[in-house]
């Protein structure tokens, strides 16, 4: 990443001064340990002062964690279950029954991968309408067997090619608005890297909304934003910042309810780190929220979008 240029270098001169101390048979660790201080100085301060456009690329960094790797750090006897039902199933989004500290849980969310053929297996973490209607199925069963659920968000958008228009994508995306809005199971999604348009909206809505501290959340991607408005690719920067899409600026707009602390550096480098973070806010949440009636619980969820976006009309 454009950012983190001076870190490379830092990170390479040490990895000289440790090869040749190996080499030649020479003590220099006083001189690594004081570049090792550095480069940890200049993680924290380069962390912090992140723009929104860095942040884009802190989310979409290949090594980030995806649901499969919180599945694998976080839960236990985890159970996936495929298809829709109607059409097929869908790799880009992965679902099932699992425990995270003994307590069952519905834990649903989007799957990217990493090599060129997981990539293509997953469709870039970009959903089909049989997707999302998996998703609402497990939504359902969750809701039958009282069971909480659990949504993790992941994608550049739902797909926009023709089959998948073919086969009712956006019907799809409002239909899973729609049953999510009156599921009677408490329900918490968490930004975990790109939350992008509806295609992240179908795991949405929530009674509690959280966002990983370098994740993403918005309407368009800033690079089509700025096609779009500005007619020049090139000012996806501007676009981004001015679309607000950090967990920082959503969380001062009230659109999340709170940001989960990432490892200094971002989530991919300490998969256990951000996982027991994770774990920890989301307990703690349906604990809260289980205290809750049904019939409070459903009004809560519809105020909460109600309120989203409200303003204050001056008349004078």
């Amino acid at each position: 990443m454009e950012f983190e240029k001076e870190l490379v270098e830092i990170k390479s001169k040490i990895d000289e001064l440790e090869n040749f101390s190996k080499e030649k048979g020479i003590d220099l660790k006083e001189q690594i340990e004081k570049l090792e201080k550095e480069y940890e100085s200049k993680l924290k301060e380069k962390y912090k002062s992140l723009s929104s456009w860095d942040k884009v690329f802190v989310s979409r960094h290949p090594e980030r964690p995806y649901t499969l790797d919180y599945i694998e750090n976080m839960t236990t006897d985890f159970i996936e279950l495929h298809g829709d039902r109607l059409f097929g199933d869908d790799p880009a989004i992965v679902g099932g029954l699992c425990r995270i500290d003994g307590k069952k849980i519905m834990i649903i969310g989007h799957q990217k991968g990493r090599t060129v053929d997981e990539k293509l297996y997953r469709n870039f973490g970009m959903p089909n309408p049989e997707g999302y209607r998996k998703a609402l199925r497990l939504y359902k069963m969750a809701e039958r067997f009282n069971i909480p659920i659990l949504c993790l968000i992941d994608t550049p958008g739902a797909y926009p090619g023709l089959e998948a228009e073919e086969r009712g994508q956006g019907e799809a995306i409002a239909r899973n608005l729609m049953e999510m809005a009156g599921v009677k199971v408490p329900i918490i999604s968490v930004v975990i890297g790109e939350g992008g348009s509806g295609g992240a909206l179908a795991l949405s809505v929530a009674d509690k909304i959280f966002m990983l501290e370098n994740s993403v959340y918005s309407v368009i991607s800033p690079e089509g934003c700025a096609a779009i408005l500005y007619k020049d690719a090139a000012k996806a920067p501007e676009a981004a910042e001015n679309l607000k899409i950090s967990a920082q600026n959503l969380y001062e707009l009230k659109i999340i309810d709170g940001i989960i602390e990432e490892p200094v550096g971002g989530a991919h480098r300490d998969y256990k780190c951000i996982a027991l973070n994770l774990k920890n806010v989301i307990l703690s949440s349906f604990l809260e929220l289980e205290k809750i009636s049904v019939e409070e619980l459903l009004e809560n969820r519809y105020n909460k979008y109600r309120e989203i976006g409200s303003f204050i009309v001056n008349e004078n």
